[in-house]
């Protein structure tokens, strides 16, 4: 089945309240997002998040079955950090998976971008299951802050203070970029004024995932930040 809209999956955790909000602004006219929602035990533990690996393929399969996707999005930084380059296996094939984690390092490299500091709201161990993440993929990860939250509900409701207020302090001399890490973290809003404030691109795990996705099915796309006016095509 196929019609004239280029239609997208999004894998969403059961506990994210902020994605769906923030895939609203970002998904183009001609488009549509078929969202589903997989199991998820806090807290963002190494074992709760690599727990999500083998869940993906029935949450995948309940996507508008029996209809063509141009991509299917995977909504969980820290797990597609510890889960690697099994996304698509895990997934059983049906589109292209992107995950944020995956679509960082796309943003970084259409940036031209190889430093980055690092913010997330995580424990510190789990923003450790990111910045090895990108350390292991060629990115200098010079600065790592956390702020030592457990629960994605939690994170969730952290407020526009905050949030600002962390990634001001999570920035460093030497990094091309600041990346946001956690599609729960509300901060999309943010992002054209921290680019003001700290004068260098700044990539939220939400803004990356829908960019790469529209990215790699050569969408434009409109959205905040220096990313959305990048192509990789």
């Amino acid at each position: 089945m196929q019609d004239n809209l280029n239609r997208f999956g999004l894998v969403a955790l059961a506990t994210d309240l902020t994605i769906e909000g923030d895939a609203a602004s970002l998904m183009p006219p001609g488009t549509r997002l078929h969202v589903t929602r997989i199991a998820f035990d806090n807290p963002t533990t190494e074992d709760n998040l690599r727990a999500t690996g083998p869940r993906l393929r029935d949450a995948v399969d309940l996507l508008v079955p029996g209809v063509t996707l141009s991509g299917i999005g995977f909504g969980c930084t820290s797990a597609a950090a510890v889960l690697g380059d099994t996304m698509d296996a895990l997934a059983g094939g049906r589109a292209p998976v992107t995950t944020p984690a995956g679509a960082a390092l796309r943003a970084f490299a259409a940036l031209g971008v190889a430093r980055v500091a690092l913010m997330t709201p995580y424990l510190a161990a789990t923003t450790d299951l990111v910045g090895d993440h990108f350390a292991s993929n060629g990115i200098d990860v010079v600065r790592r802050s956390s702020m030592g939250h457990a629960d994605d509900r939690d994170m969730a409701m952290l407020n526009p203070t905050e949030i600002t207020e962390m990634a001001l302090a999570s920035d460093h001399p030497d990094a091309q970029a600041l990346f946001m890490s956690c599609t729960a973290l509300p901060a999309l809003d943010l992002i054209d004024t921290l680019e003001g404030l700290l004068g260098k691109p700044v990539v939220t795990s939400n803004q990356a995932l829908f960019w790469a996705m529209l990215d790699r099915a050569r969408i434009p796309g409109r959205g905040p930040g220096a990313l959305f006016r990048t192509r990789s095509w």
